[in-house]
């Protein structure tokens, strides 16, 4: 395998850790969520990046690291919106992070990973209503 298997696979590890580090991030101002969920997938984007090949590794772990958090940061914030809980958001959107760190090792799937993650994020934010009515609309005042 080839350098370009290698990028690929820092790219996708590093969209998969920026995702989990975006829902694993406490609640706090939304701009304040997004930079510290930032900093901390580009870092450990480059960190990956680093244990796996040299700089255009870390470079592709990095970009995918911040594709990551700026694709889970919304949809989280979007679910707690409409009324999901905080720890189970944590944790289904980790678990999710961890599966497309786990898909990256597919050839060409890391860089497709990192691609369509943000893409995703804008579909999911764009559908749907707020909020569920549910049986408050049966409700008798």
């Amino acid at each position: 395998m080839g350098s370009w298997y290698w990028i690929g696979v820092a790219a996708g590890v590093g969209t998969g850790v920026g995702i989990a580090i975006g829902a694993l991030i406490p609640e706090g101002r939304p701009g304040m969520k997004v930079s510290i969920a930032a900093v901390l997938a580009v870092a450990a984007g480059i960190g990956i990046g680093l244990l796996v090949g040299e700089w255009a590794e870390a470079a592709a772990g990095g970009i995918g690291g911040l594709l990551g958090a700026l694709t889970s940061v919304p949809v989280v914030a979007g679910a707690l919106r409409r009324g999901g809980t905080r720890f189970g958001l944590a944790v289904l959107v980790a678990l999710g992070g961890v599966i497309v760190a786990g898909l990256a090792f597919i050839p060409v799937v890391g860089y497709a990973l990192a691609v369509a993650a943000p893409l995703f994020a804008h579909w999911v934010s764009r559908r749907g209503p707020d909020r569920h009515a549910g049986l408050r609309i049966l409700a008798k005042d």
